[in-house]
């Protein structure tokens, strides 16, 4: 039985030339580490690291009213979001449930359309695609494309993000505050084109995304490692993101998850009606009947997914660990979990099944690492 290939970035010669172990993940062959997932991690809690997460779906929109329509696809308000900036949020099915998790883009109009992109994840790039389609199709002047297989995707995390990637690009960074990005004409350009750089990032550090073409990113990609910025694969970006409390889509949340649950309330915030809306307003006026929770290990253990949560003294599971793992920064097992409200407050006391003993744990407030903590 043949199987299909994976796919591969097109800097996936370069992450062999720099010794790169791979993994498969979500149909793709991924740098998974080059100096070890520790020395990655510490590298951007402490200076500066770069990601290829070209591996990622990169959609663009246009359209007449463009964030309206959009808004009615998620349950935060679109339509209010200035051009120059970006809005992390949700697309949600009928049910309330999380079809994926993805940062919108506002850009420039074009004439009378407004011009928005948006990036979504790997594992979920042909559903999200066949979904916009889906809900857009009948409505006169949107016009979605594609670029992800034309498109590099470079992540420059780390306190001294700015400092490192500045030289590269005429214009400055510093005015780019969280989540607003812009074009820039870059000295790493052979084909003449600006290119698009967000301050966003999946870190917990401060930090930048740039999407720019094949050809001009596996150059920047080198001017970056010649500048003794360390390449770093999806081990350290995974205990990067969970030190921050950064949902996982595919584990954190899912369909069946709604946002309430899963700790993004903050994100519903529209005021007109969306995909979900009567399910998410259902669930607010009767209950949440389980949170994702934030836990720390009281002793030497590292949580992992699918791991049972147990109150302490209770026969049965309440609740499943989603995301763990020992944090390099705090020295101790860190993970978070789905649990009945009752143990979902800060402080209360649960057990994590590991290898057939039950470990103490604790809930605690998230995120469990921020940038004050140095």
């Amino acid at each position: 039985m043949s199987s299909t290939p994976l796919q591969r970035t097109p800097l996936f010669p370069l992450h062999q030339a720099l010794g790169a172990r791979f993994v498969s993940f979500a149909g793709w062959e991924m740098p998974l580490q080059y100096r070890g997932v520790i020395a990655e991690h510490r590298a951007v809690r402490e200076r500066v690291g770069t990601f290829d997460i070209s591996h990622m779906g990169k959609f663009t929109l246009w359209g007449p009213e463009l964030g309206s329509h959009l808004s009615r696809l998620v349950p935060s308000d679109l339509s209010a979001v200035p051009v120059g900036s970006g809005r992390y949020t949700v697309l949600l099915n009928p049910l309330g449930g999380i079809l994926d998790d993805v940062i919108f883009y506002r850009h420039p109009p074009e004439g009378e359309l407004e011009h928005w992109s948006v990036i979504v994840n790997a594992a979920t790039r042909q559903k999200d695609w066949d979904w916009l389609n889906h809900h857009f199709q009948g409505i006169p002047g949107v016009n979605l494309q594609d670029h992800s297989d034309t498109r590099v995707l470079l992540a420059v995390q780390g306190p001294a993000a700015e400092e490192v990637l500045q030289p590269f690009l005429e214009g400055s960074l510093k005015a780019l505050r969280r989540f607003q990005h812009g074009r820039f004409a870059t000295a790493a350009g052979t084909s003449g084109e600006t290119i698009f750089v967000a301050r966003t990032g999946y870190t917990g550090e401060d930090g930048f995304e740039v999407m720019l073409s094949p050809e001009d990113g596996i150059r920047l990609w080198e001017q970056l490692i010649q500048a003794g910025v360390q390449p770093c694969g999806l081990g350290c970006r995974d205990t990067l993101r969970l030190e921050a409390a950064l949902h996982l889509y595919g584990q954190d949340m899912d369909e069946s998850t709604t946002p309430l649950e899963a700790g993004l309330g903050w994100l519903v915030n529209n005021p007109g009606d969306y995909i979900g809306k009567p399910a998410i307003e259902s669930q607010r006026q009767q209950g949440i009947p389980r949170h994702l929770v934030g836990f720390r290990m009281l002793h030497p253990a590292i949580p992992r997914s699918g791991y049972a949560i147990y109150a302490p003294n209770s026969p049965e599971p309440i609740g499943r660990v989603t995301s763990g793992t020992h944090s390099p920064s705090l020295g101790y097992g860190i993970g978070l979990g789905y649990v009945a409200p009752a143990w979902a407050k800060v402080g209360s006391r649960l057990e994590i099944e590991i290898r057939g003993q039950r470990q103490p744990a604790e809930v605690v407030k998230k995120p469990f690492y921020s940038a004050a903590h140095r």
